[in-house]
């Protein structure tokens, strides 16, 4: 992986190209490629590091002029960083270029037989294999010479490929990793991502697992791995350009941190039903009936999304009293989950496109689990492949590091709560209670986001320690997994997040003056409880940073150093404790100086297992 691009059509490739990758590259930057048809061969160049090297490179070569071509920039899964490692890869011949996202399981097989037929390897990545398999099957078209090939591999894929020997010609496939096919005026725009197309087109097309596209003058036509035609169906974008840009920030992750009133708002825009107490989730309509017979949830999702699943369980429980159980995605199938047809599974995902999480849907359906999905992107696979689900409309997210997508996914579950709970035990009273309180946390974000000089004096202070625990009880225990996880994507420090009541248990050892804590203690059912264990750090010389609420004065004997937030009712706390926590984040890895919006070994949509 990660992030491909392809071109065919009445401009000139090369900018194009180079655009998309540098609009793809926060998923994943580690070396860059690009391969222009320009008339009468391919020409290529591939460089190491961001795609910025690969643009110098361009101009110093004075490439290039073709109108058709296809780009990538790679997070290894396969073979360092490297030249030869980087993508396109191409045949023995040089005639037969691909750019791969995704891994191919049995390439070391492929490899040895392809080895054994005479083709020369020049990297050590899985993909070479593809373009190899093509030429093995190539007799004069292209199409059908990658879906022979396809038929061999196992594994996941996000393919384009381009041939001297079928030219004038785009053909992409895919299996499990994001594909999206922009259209235009008479030009093609193929993606792993919609911010590589929304300068050219918002008019585009999802190919499913195991359907191919071709792309020419005639143009784009769609077929499966049995050769025979497909029809689709063209989708509108939601998203305009300014949303995946900067807009004057110098960050994404400060940007979509500043976001964050709006896509809560976004998120509970016409969904909320106060009168009745109720909330409207349009998604829900064709399973309402099933919903309430449901006896068990399963929520399974990877990083931050698990840790919103982790406030989920609390809330649908305590609210519902339907069973709740959290699996991290990566694990689900690997534990032999008992499901059955009063079970319903949950799967979180920001992209709609993570690997573990597909892998955990696909095995959720098999067992015939009522299959739901929380996701952002409109048009992924997993918003195609539930039965039902909640779009966050938290518009795009470009930072590596999720911010606003997570504090969208804790008020989509407070509205699955309110659908759950006023459908069994939930008054109507504490309906409207919840829905009111709701309504103000936008306000109540902006309110914290307008306190940030004091946040970035406790960065400054903080940003030499080389180790932080973050601990909170309840709702909030999630809260501090999550920040601990923000703290080490983005500055690279070694933090962990615990629940209070376990640090007695043994992380307490670690406790010394270079040591801090950040607890979140605002007031609330488990308070005195959280007290009790900040003292606790307190009396072994830890340095102590405390969130708690506006006017509460009583932590100031015990914490170092106190951010306020303002007050709501308790399950709705995490949505405001989080962000103090980006912030601090974000401020303590700019200090440090990383790039904040692109950390190292890190790629926005994982898509491989």
């Amino acid at each position: 992986m990660c992030g491909i691009v392809g071109y065919f059509g009445k401009n000139k490739a090369l900018p194009i190209l180079l655009e998309g990758l540098e609009r793809l590259e926060y998923r994943g930057y580690d070396s860059a490629g690009i391969v222009v048809y320009c008339g009468e061969k391919m020409k290529s160049l591939k460089s190491v590091g961001r795609v910025s090297s690969l643009k110098e490179k361009v101009i110093k070569e004075d490439l290039i002029s073709g109108k058709v071509g296809i780009a990538h920039t790679r997070w290894a899964t396969h073979g360092k960083p490297s030249e030869k490692n980087a993508h396109p890869h191409c045949d023995c011949k040089r005639k037969i270029w691909v750019c791969h996202n995704g891994i191919i399981e049995n390439y070391k097989i492929l490899k040895k037989w392809l080895i054994e037929r005479g083709h020369k390897f020049r990297s050590e990545t899985d993909t070479e294999v593809i373009p190899h398999l093509i030429e093995e099957y190539f007799q004069g078209n292209l199409e059908n010479a990658l879906v022979k090939a396809l038929k061999k591999i196992e594994g996941t894929y996000a393919i384009v490929a381009i041939s001297e020997k079928d030219p004038n010609k785009i053909v992409a496939a895919k299996n499990s990793s994001p594909l999206i096919i922009g259209i235009g005026d008479k030009e093609f725009i193929v993606a792993s991502d919609a911010s590589a197309i929304l300068s050219y087109t918002k008019k585009v097309v999802y190919l499913n697992d195991k359907e191919v596209a071709v792309m020419n003058a005639d143009g784009i036509k769609f077929l499966d791995l049995f050769k025979k035609s497909l029809s689709k169906k063209t989708h509108i974008l939601n998203w305009d350009l300014s949303s995946a840009q900067k807009s004057g920030y110098p960050h994404f992750m400060l940007k979509e941190i500043f976001e964050q009133p709006e896509s809560i708002a976004n998120s509970l825009r016409g969904r909320l039903i106060n009168k009745e107490g109720i909330t409207k989730l349009g998604g829900l309509d064709n399973v309402r009936k099933k919903m309430a017979n449901i006896k068990r949830i399963l929520i399974s999702s990877c990083g931050t999304a698990f840790y919103a699943g982790l406030v989920g369980e609390y809330l649908i429980e305590e609210k519902t009293g339907i069973p709740v159980e959290v699996d991290l995605a990566s694990e689900f199938r690997y534990r032999k989950p008992i499901i059955d047809k009063h079970t319903a599974f949950l799967i979180v995902s920001q992209s709609g496109e993570t690997a573990d999480s597909l892998a955990a849907l696909k095995e959720a359906k098999e067992k015939g689990a009522l299959t739901l999905g929380i996701v952002n992107t409109v048009g992924s696979t997993i918003s195609r492949e539930t039965d039902a689900g909640i779009y966050n409309h938290a518009g795009p997210e470009i930072s590596v590091a999720s911010t606003k997508a997570f504090t969208s996914q804790l008020s989509i579950f407070i509205l699955l709560t309110l659908f759950l709970a006023r459908q069994r035990q939930m008054s109507l009273i504490e309906g409207k209670e919840i829905i009111n309180s709701l309504k103000k946390i936008p306000a109540k974000v902006k309110q914290i986001l307008k306190n940030i000089s004091q946040i970035k004096r406790i960065a400054k202070k903080y940003k030499k320690f080389n180790n932080f625990f973050f601990m909170g009880r309840k709702y909030n225990y999630p809260v501090a997994l999550e920040g601990a996880l923000k703290l080490k994507e983005i500055s690279y420090i070694h933090a962990e997040g615990y629940s209070a009541g376990e640090m007695k248990h043994g992380p307490i050892a670690l406790i010394d003056k270079n040591f801090p804590s950040v607890f979140i203690v605002t007031e609330n059912s488990v308070y005195e409880k959280v007290v009790s264990n900040m003292e606790e750090v307190k009396a072994r010389g830890g340095p102590i940073i405390a969130i708690t609420n506006i006017g509460n004065k009583k932590l100031d004997k015990i914490a170092d150093d106190v951010i306020y937030v303002p007050k709501t009712i308790e399950i709705l706390e995490p949505i405001l404790n989080v962000v103090p926590l980006q912030l601090l984040a974000y401020y303590i890895g700019v200090m440090r100086g990383r790039d904040v919006d692109k950390p190292r070994n890190l790629a926005k949509s994982v898509t491989v297992e």
